[in-house]
């Protein structure tokens, strides 16, 4: 759940917002606390894993984890043996996401980099890209989705997960759970900033990419966990599918 964009050292368009890298930042001590301010994203990763994992074999392959914040969803890949390559803007979060990769010897590859550049340097270089909880903190997410489908290798899936624009993803994403659950921190979410998986979907085409399947994804606080459903209108996550060459 971090703001990710291109950085200026980078020389790109600034698709990035500093107020978010600085919000995110601020967490990064307790980003592995299963219990401190991101705890809903450690209830959250077992459910994204699956999501993927079902969808494109990891064994092996090459997946590219953008905004990866303090690295939760990027050691899980490489722990269903991805080799992962792992990109943030935020030097708070990728120096926590390394102490944390040291501790427990998984093996990532952390970079401090935009999409955007990474897509000049490695055009059709991963098999598979998650992007999760991102393209609702960055000012212009159809951007990244056209980096990403440059990144990835023909017949290679892109995964996406972010939040509907609706009043019950008001309701309970904004309200309760920044205010009365206090599961996020307060101002973790901005409700313009919501996407449809309609605006999502043109997108992905747009890119050239084939949309497979939106699923909901519902967090239950009360057991710590989350799980795919078929309801989307407050989170949700998405599969899409680059073409193959010849198609």
């Amino acid at each position: 759940m971090s703001a990710h964009g291109t950085a200026p050292e980078h020389g790109g368009d600034d698709n990035f917002s500093q107020a978010e890298l600085d919000k995110f930042g601020a967490l990064a001590n307790r980003w592995w606390d299963p219990d401190g301010p991101q705890k809903a994203l450690h209830a959250l990763n077992p459910a994204r894993l699956d999501y993927v994992a079902q969808r494109s074999a990891l064994a092996g392959a090459r997946v590219l984890d953008v905004g990866c914040g303090g690295g939760l969803l990027s050691e899980a890949l490489a722990g269903a043996g991805a080799e992962v390559v792992a990109i943030d803007l935020a030097p708070e979060l990728l120096k926590v996401a390394r102490l944390h990769k040291l501790e427990t010897g998984v093996r990532v590859d952390y970079r401090q980099q935009s999409v955007e550049s990474l897509a000049a340097q490695e055009p059709a270089g991963f098999d598979a890209i998650t992007c999760m909880e991102m393209l609702e903190h960055v000012p212009d997410p159809a951007a990244i989705v056209r980096a990403c489908a440059a990144l990835l290798k023909p017949g290679g899936r892109l995964f996406l997960s972010t939040l509907n624009r609706t009043p019950a993803a008001f309701a309970l994403a904004i309200v309760g759970a920044e205010y009365v659950a206090r599961v996020l921190p307060k101002g973790t979410h901005q409700y313009r900033d919501f996407i449809k998986p309609s605006e999502l979907g043109g997108w992905l085409r747009e890119a050239g990419l084939q949309l497979e399947d939106v699923s909901g994804l519902m967090y239950e606080p009360w057991r710590k966990a989350a799980r795919v459903i078929s309801r989307t209108d407050v989170n949700y996550l998405a599969c899409a599918r680059k073409p193959d060459a010849d198609a």
